[in-house]
């Protein structure tokens, strides 16, 4: 069944007849990247609730680095793709931990207990995704697309006898659009931090009488990781967010807000945010009401969707554990197998899952203990334990499936964290029922650090399958793919608390103590979760709310699934697209939108070109460094407000207000985007 051989790194110096694939030089380069990327990455889910796929830019610095080095090989490229690329989506844990600060449990994030959470949970996310290999990968007949196109990318720029002189070209163009994009991004936020101009746009109005009299505004961010954000999600992606943008501003805030509305809540006995805001400002009455009523809304459409996923998922998933397993017991002959079939050792695997959940139940017990909950401790450890166990081998599977279908960038991993901090919650409360214990801060700080464990399981799964597909599509060993996946968990987990905590120190979270600057970042799905989390153990969610936002998700499904008929799947609605737009702020979500529109029309200008496919994967670079531009630039700068005690990075002095700001920032936003778009589509041409 698997490869008997103990796995073991080749020397990083060449030898006659060895094949150059899990090398020191291309482990080291890969975890350089993955620091690189995991820092971009956490800023950014911070910012928006997104996170970027970074398998192909990784592979497209490392054929670039390792071209100078002698005898590379696309195994070494598909290596240090893979260490960078789970480094990178190991950062998608910040869509949990930060709730643990929100609740007032964590003033800061403890390096170890950060690390270990995120080490234990990722090895497990290995270890139960490579049983699912041959379901997923081999049989499954997925597309993974983000898969194939590192894939593709790996094949056109690695060195072999067959490389043309147009892939080195290629090669080296694209490394130079990473670049500029990184650094136009870096320049522009640092203009918009030094007050040269605004960095949003936004209009709050009353509405007439006629309309309701409530309140609502529009407004957009120009940050140019939005924009690449907003490329790479793609076109249905982002309508289906303005969708879920129009059902929150145009008609949820509105009504919400309404004189009409606000009767009505006080004749039921009902409680109404916008009832304690008589006479306040339209941008305060609008954006409270958004925050505090309109987005749990949301979490009722994310939720709803989330769990129409796992429906759709469930065929399918069992499908391709059948095969898998009849595949199994048909290679246990004892014949050698292929090199693209050989996995880790079932008993490795097995050796290694124990050890991490040893771990975790060390680290739960520590908890458990700090925390004080008494004779209660050894019941919520095993519970913890099997709940890591059953609830986290369900999101693998689900996660790599839907890794597969739609790409690791867009499964919807966060409504998989949302479902599980609802379970764990309910389960809590079964505990606190046996044991008497009180619903106090402890209860919904340990409920919070399970999940984080499976949502560390469900995001590195979810990355894991889409690198070993592209393992399988360039012939590399899936067994050495699987010890750079590990590795890659290390070197994403070491740099994860570090950043963290410069930005809480720095900006501070949403509901969580003010950093130096004041200005806190949003962390959407911490919010979120923590908020459900509390609500839950405490008795005072607001089910109604998210009752709500439950009919308007089941409403959009069924939309969704008309057009999809009707049209042979060419329009659609993805519900969870639409949640998101909903949950996001509007700033956040319209640039997004702005940006799949932009990346659209790019791909359609190019299209039918003889450069076109060379222009098009220079269009996914460049909307690669416009996203780890900006974000590098959030890290350094939270690092200098921190370093100097000083939240004024300001040099240039605020000249104007209001619109004379916003227009200068639109301005020289889009003049820079039209440049850049423009210049990469000559640079294709000359390739």
């Amino acid at each position: 069944m698997t490869d008997q051989t103990a796995p073991a790194a080749n020397d990083s110096a060449p030898a006659p007849g060895r094949r150059l694939e899990l090398t020191i030089r291309a482990v080291v380069l890969g975890c350089m990247l993955a620091v690189i990327f995991t820092a971009a990455n956490t800023y950014l889910g911070l910012q928006v609730g997104l996170t970027f796929a970074s398998a192909i830019p990784a592979a497209v610095i490392s054929m670039t680095i390792l071209r100078a080095l002698r005898n590379s090989t696309i195994w070494e490229n598909m290596t240090v793709q893979t260490v960078a690329s789970v480094g990178g989506a190991m950062s998608a844990i910040i869509f949990v931990l930060p709730g643990l600060v929100m609740v007032g449990w964590w003033l800061e994030f403890p390096f170890w207990e950060s690390v270990l959470i995120c080490v234990l949970g990722g090895v497990l996310g290995v270890t139960f995704s490579i049983p699912l290999r041959r379901a997923l990968v081999v049989n499954g007949g997925l597309p993974y697309p983000e898969g194939v196109a590192a894939a593709e990318v790996l094949k056109v720029g690695s060195p072999g006898d067959d490389q043309s002189e147009e892939a080195v070209r290629e090669n080296k163009a694209g490394l130079w659009v990473v670049v500029w994009g990184s650094i136009v991004s870096a320049v522009y936020a640092l203009g918009v931090s030094a007050r040269a101009f605004a960095g949003e746009a936004a209009k709050f109005i009353q509405l007439p009488a006629a309309l309701g009299g409530g309140a609502t505004g529009v407004g957009v961010g120009m940050q140019f990781a939005l924009l690449g954000a907003g490329h790479l999600i793609g076109l249905a992606v982002g309508l289906a967010q303005l969708f879920g943008l129009f059902l929150a501003w145009a008609i949820a805030v509105p009504i919400m807000t309404s004189p009409d509305y606000i009767a009505w809540c006080q004749s039921l006995g009902l409680d109404s945010i916008a009832a304690g805001l008589a006479g306040a400002p339209p941008e305060e009455l609008a954006s409270t009401v958004w925050a505090r009523e309109v987005r749990f809304m949301g979490a009722g459409v994310i939720g709803v969707a989330a769990i129409w996923t796992l429906i759709k998922l469930a065929g399918p998933l069992i499908g391709g554990l059948t095969s898998a397993l009849a595949a199994n017991k048909a290679r246990q002959s004892g014949q050698e197998l292929a090199i693209v079939e050989r996995d880790i050792p079932i008993t490795w695997v097995a050796l290694l899952s124990l050890i991490s959940l040893g771990g975790i139940g060390i680290l739960l017990t520590v908890v458990a203990n700090g925390m004080g909950l008494g004779a209660a401790g050894p019941l919520l450890v095993i519970g913890g334990l099997i709940y890591v166990v059953v609830i986290g081998f369900a999101v693998a599977a689900i996660c790599g499936y839907m890794a597969g279908l739609i790409g690791s960038s867009n499964s919807p991993v966060s409504g998989v964290g949302i479902l599980a901090i609802v379970i764990a919650s309910l389960l809590m409360l079964v505990v606190l029922g046996i044991t008497g214990l009180p619903a106090d801060p402890s209860v919904v700080a340990f409920a919070l650090i399970v999940t984080a464990i499976v949502f560390a399981v469900a995001v590195i799964a979810n990355d894991n399958l889409q690198d070993l597909k592209t393992a399988q599509l360039v012939e590399a060993t899936p067994w050495r793919q699987q010890i750079a996946l590990i590795i890659g968990c290390a070197a994403g987990a070491l740099v994860i608390p570090f950043v963290l905590n410069q930005l809480n120190a720095a900006f501070g979270f949403e509901g969580g103590p003010a950093g130096l600057a004041n200005e806190p970042l949003a962390a959407p799905q911490a919010t979120l979760i923590s908020a459900l989390a509390r609500g839950v153990i405490s008795g005072d969610l607001r089910w109604d709310l998210i009752g709500v936002g439950a009919a308007i998700g089941v409403a959009v499904i069924i939309l969704d699934e008309i057009l999809r008929r009707a049209t042979g799947d060419k329009i659609k609605l993805p519900p969870l697209a639409v949640g998101i737009g909903f949950y996001l702020p509007a700033a956040v979500t319209f640039m997004l939108v702005i940006g799949a529109v932009v990346g659209f029309f790019y791909n359609r200008t190019v299209a039918g070109r003889s450069y076109g496919e060379v222009a098009r994967r220079m269009g996914v670079l460049l909307a690669s460094g416009l996203i780890v531009g900006e974000s590098l630039f959030g890290v350094f700068n939270a690092a200098t407000i921190v370093a100097t005690q000083n939240a004024e990075w300001a040099v240039i002095p605020a000249f104007a207000n209001g619109w004379p700001a916003m227009l200068i920032g639109i301005a020289v936003f889009a003049a820079l985007t039209y440049g850049l778009y423009s210049w990469i589509i000559r640079r294709s041409a000359r390739v």
